[in-house]
């Protein structure tokens, strides 16, 4: 696969060290705004991350330092006179999309309406120390149910208090809330981003794999379901070679040679 290709005039895929994929909405002059060519580049981007066995981790970040992705693009949705968004409009991981491997968004500045939305999907979030967080659907007359599992990573009140006044939360605020995992000035943004995918990406696979899955099945059972599940779903990893690997390498003061089998 190429190190670097632009999937679509607006999205940007590259390679780092082998195993991280970039993925970039660049539209900076419109705020990184989701217009088609938004679409159709994540599309392409997220399906790329998944089907590439040598890629473990991918970070999504917007060009610039304005904003990550100022949600829909509304001179183009006010062209199109659109109405109920069909669910699959936007290529939003874990409902029209799915992607099994780890995803990080470095949030380099406002992220509202849709981009928070690009924000909330990914399993983890840096932002730089300026970003905000806002969902404005209210100011233009318009809905946000894809915002409906945030009651499982804000307070009720704040949740609230987020979609009632369509104010912006702060980077810092988020992170008090443990909505963000860490803030950093901007220009280190990239830098913890990667770090944290490297952190990852040497890890081993099926477990990583499987741990994320246990994170969101805790989150839709209750405590005895989801006990059950995830002794099911850790059982392929009791059992693969990575988990003989691991000791091995342990005792042997080497680091391990994971296979993902």
């Amino acid at each position: 696969m190429e190190r670097f290709v632009k999937l679509t005039d607006e999205v940007k895929f590259e390679v780092v060290e082998g195993a991280i994929a970039v993925i970039t909405i660049d539209r900076p002059e419109r705020r990184n705004a989701i217009n088609q060519g938004v679409i159709k580049g994540l599309e392409q981007a997220w399906k790329r991350l998944e089907e590439d066995g040598a890629l473990r981790v991918g970070i999504l970040t917007g060009s610039g330092d304005k904003a990550f992705c100022a949600g829909m693009d509304l001179k183009e949705a006010a062209a199109m006179r659109l109405k109920v968004p069909p669910r699959d409009m936007f290529p939003v991981l874990g409902d029209s999309m799915q992607v099994s491997k780890p995803t990080i968004a470095a949030v380099n500045g406002a992220a509202l309406a849709g981009g928070w939305l690009f924000a909330q999907m990914c399993d983890l979030c840096i932002a730089a120390d300026h970003a905000t967080f806002g969902i404005t659907e209210a100011k233009v007359g318009r809905g946000m149910p894809w915002a409906a599992p945030l009651i499982r990573m804000l307070p009720q009140r704040i949740f609230m208090e987020v979609v009632l006044t369509a104010q912006p939360l702060s980077a810092r605020r988020a992170h008090e809330l443990g909505y963000v995992n860490d803030v950093v000035p901007f220009p280190r943004l990239l830098e913890r981003a990667l770090g944290m995918a490297r952190e990852i990406a040497a890890n081993a696979p099926l477990t990583v794999k499987a741990a994320r899955e246990l994170v969101y099945l805790s989150a839709e059972m209750g405590r005895s379901a989801g006990l059950r599940a995830a002794h099911h779903l850790f059982e392929s990893v009791y059992l693969s070679d990575d988990a003989q690997e691991g000791p091995q390498a342990f005792a042997e003061k080497r680091p391990p040679k994971w296979t993902g089998r």
